[in-house]
C-alpha cells in the first residue's frame, strides 16, 4: 500500500535528503531554495508595481498581496510538476530494485518542493499583515487549497513521470507547458478583465490551477469561502478525478517496464 507506515517513513527520509542535497556543495546550501523564488517574486513586484503599475479587481485590494498570493501556488505547482516528471530517471537506481515502492517517487519530489512552499505561505501571511489586509479566520481554508494543489500535482506527476522514461523529449514539452501555463493562468493579470468576453473567461477558468490561484487569493484577501462557488469547485474536482484516472492508469500500465528502459 502506497501510504503504509513503512512507505511513509521512506518517503519522508527521501524527501528530506532530496531537499538537502539539491544545493549540496554550495556555500549557502538550502538557503538558495528560498532565495531563488523570493528574488523572482521581488522582481515581479517591482515590474508590476513600479515599472508597469497594475490595478487588479478595480484597485480594491493591495496589488502586492494579490500578486504574491497568486505567485506562491504557481511556483510550487511548476517546480513540483517538473521535478516529479523527472523522478524516475533521477532515482533510476531505486526503480531497478525489485522490492522498492516505485509509486512513492513522485511524492518524494512533491514533498521536497512543499518545504519551500510552506515558507512562502507564511511570507504571504506576513505581507497581508503588513499591508493591512490580514485574512483572519479565512486563513484556515489555506489547508483545503493546499490539499487541492498537492492532489492536482500528484495526478499530473503520475502521468508525466510514467511517460518520460519512454519518451525523453517529453521533458522539454512539460517545460514549455509550464511557461505557457503561467500566462494562461491568471497570475499576473486579473481574469475580471475578460468579463466582456464570457466564453474566453470560461476557457481560462477551466484551468484547474486557476481555481487554486483564485482560492489562495480569496483566502489571503479574506473575500470568500471555498464552498461559496459550488459549480467552480465541482468543475475542479471532476478534472482532478479524470486526471487521476488517466495518471494512475498510465503509471500502473508502465510500471513493469520502467526498469527495462532506465
Amino acid at each position: 500500500m502506497i501510504f503504509s507506515k513503512k512507505n511513509m517513513k521512506t518517503l519522508w527520509e527521501l524527501a528530506k535528503n532530496d531537499f538537502a542535497t539539491r544545493f549540496a556543495g554550495s556555500f549557502f546550501g538550502i538557503v538558495w531554495a528560498f532565495i531563488q523564488p523570493l528574488v523572482l517574486i521581488l522582481m515581479y513586484m517591482f515590474v508590476f508595481t513600479v515599472a508597469i503599475p497594475a490595478t487588479p479587481m478595480g484597485d480594491k485590494y493591495p496589488y502586492v498581496l494579490w500578486l504574491v498570493a497568486g505567485l506562491a501556488p504557481w511556483f510550487f505547482f511548476s517546480e513540483a510538476v517538473v521535478n516529479a516528471t523527472n523522478c524516475l530517471i533521477e532515482y533510476s537506481y531505486l526503480v531497478k530494485k525489485v522490492v522498492f515502492p516505485i509509486n512513492i517517487l513522485p511524492f518524494v519530489k512533491i514533498l521536497s518542493s512543499l518545504f519551500v512552499h510552506l515558507f512562502f505561505i507564511v511570507v504571504t501571511l506576513i505581507i497581508s499583515a503588513v499591508v493591512g489586509n490580514f485574512p483572519g479566520l479565512f486563513f484556515i481554508q489555506i489547508v483545503y487549497y493546499l490539499f487541492c494543489l498537492i492532489l492536482l500535482i500528484s495526478v499530473i506527476g503520475f502521468f508525466t513521470s510514467s511517460v518520460l522514461p519512454f519518451f525523453r523529449d517529453f521533458m522539454p514539452i512539460v517545460s514549455i507547458f509550464m511557461q505557457v501555463g503561467m500566462w494562461y493562468t491568471p497570475i499576473l493579470w486579473d481574469i475580471e478583465r475578460l468579463k466582456d468576453y464570457p466564453v474566453l473567461m470560461l476557457i481560462m477558468k477551466i484551468n484547474p490551477v486557476a481555481y487554486i490561484v483564485n482560492g489562495y487569493r480569496e483566502t489571503y484577501l479574506g473575500i470568500g469561502w471555498f464552498w461559496e462557488n459550488p459549480s467552480y469547485m465541482l468543475s475542479f474536482w471532476c478534472q482532478v478525478l479524470i486526471l487521476g484516472i488517466i495518471g494512475t492508469a498510465s503509471f500502473r500500465k508502465m510500471l513493469p517496464h520502467f526498469a527495462d528502459v532506465l
